[in-house]
């Protein structure tokens, strides 16, 4: 509630080290915290989806942080680029885990420029490679309606990739490269929260 910053695993470890016995609970403890936070969240009308999609990232125990960025996905999936982005995500995520298993493989490799053959395609390429630096960038330094906003910049490029181009084609390596496009998309949000989360 005062924004004070705490990070949580230090303060575990220095615990144990001055307590010196049996095995360091600091794991165990940034569960029970992340649960109570759950719960006021919870209190506070957030839908539990939006909480998970956050924590389900891990490697976090810096609340204030954490909840900066459960706000800043609250407020982006309520415009209109947030619902239509988690769309495509869903579809996005929904082709490649068909084509992965299918396949039995993933196809989580770099996509090569030089084997698109639509505009669309390098196009979505560009601005992927542009979006997942700026988040990157944007959550380093904290500012989550940054993020979001790099996000939004995706809208376009993602819709007309899915308007105009075929994943499944007969050719091989462009099917490939085009689900490694596919896995870019993913990766990108997936700098942000855990859509695969996100309900309804």
């Amino acid at each position: 509630e005062n924004e004070l910053r705490l990070p949580l695993m230090e303060v575990f470890a220095r615990g144990h080290q001055l307590i010196g016995t049996g095995d360091n609970p600091a794991n165990e403890l940034m569960v029970f915290f992340a649960d109570r936070l759950k719960v006021h969240l919870r209190e506070r009308g957030i839908l539990h989806d939006r909480i998970d999609a956050v924590f389900a990232l891990g490697g976090e125990d810096d609340l204030v942080r954490l909840l900066a960025r459960v706000d800043a996905l609250i407020e982006f999936l309520g415009t209109e680029d947030g619902e239509n982005l988690l769309t495509a995500y869903r579809r996005a995520a929904n082709i490649l885990k068909i084509e992965e298993k299918k396949d039995e493989r993933t196809y989580d490799g770099e996509a090569l420029l030089d084997q698109f053959v639509q505009a669309e395609e390098t196009h979505l390429y560009a601005e992927l490679r542009d979006a997942s630096r700026a988040i990157a960038d944007a959550v380093t330094n904290e500012d989550f309606a940054a993020a979001m906003t790099a996000l939004a910049a995706l809208r376009e490029p993602v819709d007309a990739f899915f308007d105009n181009v075929t994943v499944n084609v007969d050719d091989a390596s462009l099917r490939e490269n085009r689900l490694k496009l596919l896995n870019r998309i993913r990766s990108a949000l997936g700098g942000v929260a855990d859509f695969s989360k996100i309900e309804g």
